[in-house]
Formats: structure tokens, sequence, C-alpha cells
């Protein structure tokens, strides 16, 4: 009797830790920033320095926390590095509501309207910090 209730004992303990533990990640994802990292191809004729201006009106953006731009940094090179991109862009929000809303803003759409026919390629990568 003494070993069923041990059992008992642990098999609760073990489902309120399991469920503590998924509530916590839960949790801490909804409270981490996103990283929105975008990478654009430029057609050759496509005057860098002027997307790069162009592409700091995106900051403007209500939903944005920090927005970076620059082209590929000049550094050893080794199999590993891509820099094959032209311009990529590091943008910042609270959250993934705040993500989403700054896919609808008027001020991203208005520069994917004006420049999209200036890139070959666009790969974007999202994560949590």
């Amino acid at each position: 009797m003494k070993s069923r209730r041990n059992f008992i004992r642990k098999v609760a303990f073990a489902s309120a830790t399991a469920t503590l533990s998924g509530t916590l990640v839960a949790q801490s994802i909804e409270s981490q920033q996103l990283y929105h990292q975008v990478f654009f191809w430029l057609k050759p004729e496509v005057n860098v320095e002027e997307f790069v201006i162009a592409s700091k009106m995106l900051a403007r953006c209500k939903s944005v926390l920090d927005f970076k731009v620059g082209t590929p940094a000049d550094t050893t090179k080794r199999p590993v590095i891509d820099d094959s991109y032209s311009v990529a862009c590091l943008v910042i929000f609270d959250s993934v509501e705040a993500h989403d809303s700054y896919q609808k803003d008027p001020i991203h759409l208005h520069f994917i309207e004006d420049h999209s026919a200036k890139w070959t390629d666009v790969k974007i990568y999202d994560f949590f910090v």
C-alpha cells in the first residue's frame, strides 16, 4: 500500500511539473522579442545605397521596436558564411502580434509595392530572443 501511495505521489508530481513547465515555456515565448531578419538579393542595376536609404522608412512602422539595415560585412571568407545577399534588415518586435501588425502596416506595404521589383530574391528568418 505504501509503494502504491509513493507511486501515485510521483505520478502527480511528474504531471504537475510537466504542466508547469509547459506553461512557463509558453509564457516565456510570449514575453520574448521577435527578431525578423530580411535578406535581399538586388538586381544588378539597383543602387544599393539608395535601397538602404529607402529601407529606413520601415523603422517608422508603429510596431517596430528597433530597426537596422546594412550590407554584408567584409569578414574572413569561410564555407559557412553566405554573403551573397545585397542588403539585410533586422527588425525587432516585442511580440508576434506586433510582427503581424507590421505585416499590414501601410508603410511596410508601401515599401513592398515601391521596391519589390528591385530584388531577385528575399529570405526571411524569424527567431525569439
